[in-house]
């Protein structure tokens, strides 16, 4: 995943067919948009949820029309190029919201599918095509999206490492394993793999994306062990200067790089690590009622303000200068759909919130004016129609942010005791399979190719990154789900031995 940039020499060649089923789809796009629309605008009364399902049905079917999974050439769970791995798991997370706030079955099948194809053989969001390439924060959207599936009681596989609970802890625990102690004090590199560019940097998103994850399954499943690991990755983000507790704003800063042992600290600001942040502090108050969870929720939401035109959603960084790239495009989902469970989670910060999902609902509504549908979705939500953008990342952000208004009138996230369904195993990811469940799978190994790893960083080399626990833990209720993640807390301390042993 990027964020400021994008190193095309760092992915690999794409394949013929891509390359070309690629082309044609821009020919196709580019053709479309010189055409004059014949269909109605988008229309939205935020007041009428039968208005939120038509509106939202609409921008769905635009994104939906990036997929081509089940067509030739298509890979299953995969969008066409040029979206990445991971951007496909924000997009699977964004439609198990729209079936889940908008009664809407028409994707059902589809988005089960996808979530599972991907699963990859050790049932931990690593499939095989993409572990060259994928990075700590391309895997954590996909834990993030499957968590999600638990909390919303998507229909759970009967496969029990398929399980959405299973997956979730399986990339929890298999990043946790990642902590890198041997430069700038602990944290996640970017890249897992040392061959890719970009290894060297600290970034945020996979650290706070550690934390976030983290918090959802401690509300979850009920375990502090996991409230543990989150404030220790917390107080890290803190020591390193990678967020900023100032007196009236408080920020997350992109990464830091190795070299200078992440003392010059890079501070681009952008939408999804601001939600990230403020929905994990937002589930670890829900869950542990401790008031430094609630006021770091309503000091980092504060922040949030950097991000509003007039109360509309914008990315800074970028959109002033139409400079965004496919990746950054699609960050304004993150944030209202973060800022949605916010509401939910802690109702104090419901009159902060509701004005800007109302705003930026409107104004997206009217981006989504575009092409011959009538309903392709644009990047800019205060220019009072489509500016002529367009793209997953846009029907995504868009159709997140109007599901958000829907937020308050759906129960709030449930847990293993309250309405969650999904089963998990504390173990799970730990000795690199699911086999200890005694399952298998119907997934296919090609899981598609090309992540949005990479970096102008540079790369070098340094201890692996990926060890897994030397004993396979075989726990299988809720109750002992601690113990695993107390050896992930255990190889916080030691992974830089261990690592040292299989160089």
């Amino acid at each position: 995943m990027k964020t400021a940039s994008i190193s095309t020499s760092s992915f690999p060649s794409e394949t013929t067919t891509f390359s070309s089923l690629r082309s044609l789809f821009y020919l196709s796009l580019s053709l479309l948009f010189f055409l004059p629309s014949t269909t109605q605008a988008l229309e939205l009364d935020i007041t009428s949820y039968a208005s939120l399902q038509n509106a939202t049905g609409l921008i769905a079917t635009g994104l939906m029309d990036y997929y081509w999974g089940y067509k030739k050439g298509g890979i299953i769970g995969m969008f066409v190029p040029p979206y990445y791995w991971w951007e496909a798991g924000g997009a699977w997370g964004a439609m198990i919201d729209q079936w889940y706030f908008m009664d809407n079955d028409t994707y059902h099948d589809t988005i089960y599918d996808a979530m599972l194809y991907q699963v990859g053989e050790d049932y931990n969001y690593m499939p095989l095509n993409q572990t060259l390439t994928e990075g700590n924060d391309d895997q954590v959207f996909w834990g993030i999206a499957a968590i999600q599936a638990a909390e919303r009681n998507f229909t759970n596989s009967d496969k029990p490492a398929e399980q959405w609970l299973y997956l979730s802890q399986a990339v929890f625990n298999t990043m946790a394993w990642r902590w890198d102690t041997q430069y700038c004090g602990g944290g996640l590199r970017w890249q897992i793999f040392s061959y890719n560019a970009g290894y060297n940097y600290k970034n945020s998103v996979s650290n706070v994306g550690l934390f976030h994850l983290g918090a959802r399954l401690a509300r979850y499943t009920g375990n502090d062990t996991y409230v543990d690991i989150c404030e220790k990755v917390y107080d890290w983000l803190v020591d390193l200067k990678l967020v900023s507790e100032g007196k009236d704003w408080w920020f997350i800063y992109d990464g830091a790089g190795i070299e200078d042992n992440c003392t010059t600290v890079s501070k681009g600001q952008w939408t999804y690590n601001a939600g990230l942040m403020i929905a994990g502090c937002a589930y670890l108050y829900n869950y542990t009622e401790d008031a430094i969870w609630l006021n770091r929720t309503h000091n980092f939401l504060h922040g949030v303000q950097i991000f509003l035109n007039n109360s509309v959603m914008y990315e800074a960084a970028c959109q002033p200068v139409n400079s965004c790239n496919n990746d950054q495009r699609c960050f304004k989902a993150y944030l209202s759909r973060f800022l949605a469970l916010t509401s939910m989670l802690v109702p104090s910060t419901f009159s902060t919130i509701r004005p800007i999902i109302e705003a930026s609902a409107k104004g997206a509504a009217l981006s989504c004016s575009g092409g011959t549908d009538g309903h392709t979705c644009g990047t800019n939500w205060f220019a009072n129609g489509w500016d002529g953008n367009y793209g997953l990342g846009e029907q995504m952000a868009a159709l997140d942010v109007i599901l958000a208004l829907a937020a308050p009138y759906k129960d709030a996230p449930y847990t293993q005791v309250e309405g969650g369904s999904s089963s998990g195993n504390g173990g799970a990811g730990a000795d690199g399979s699911g086999s200890d469940s005694g399952s298998g799978s119907d997934s296919d190994s090609d899981s598609g190719s090309g992540s949005g790893s990479g970096s102008d960083s540079g790369s070098g080399s340094g201890p692996g990154a990926n060890r897994r626990p030397p004993v396979p833990l075989d726990l299988h209720t809720k109750d002992t789900v601690g113990a695993a993640i107390i050896t992930a807390i255990f190889g916080f301390s030691i992974i830089g031995l261990m690592v040292y042993l299989v160089l």
